[in-house]
């Protein structure tokens, strides 16, 4: 996706913006494989959220 990113002029990255928001600066974080690891076992894919115990947390994007 980054790779397509960077081929895109600006016109076409302000279309994404407008239509998408601040998405694209996902692209520039590093990932903590470690951090990855520890909480995909935390993951509940049917409800689409961590579980740990009673409590449930839902990743957001604003």
């Amino acid at each position: 996706m980054k790779e397509i990113w960077d081929q895109w002029d600006d016109e076409i990255k302000q279309l994404f913006y407008s239509n998408y928001g601040d998405l694209p600066y996902l692209f520039d974080i590093k990932v903590d494989k470690y951090l990855f690891r520890a909480l995909a076992q935390y993951w509940n894919p049917t409800y689409s959220c961590f579980t740990f115990g009673k409590v449930d947390l839902v990743p957001t994007v604003e």
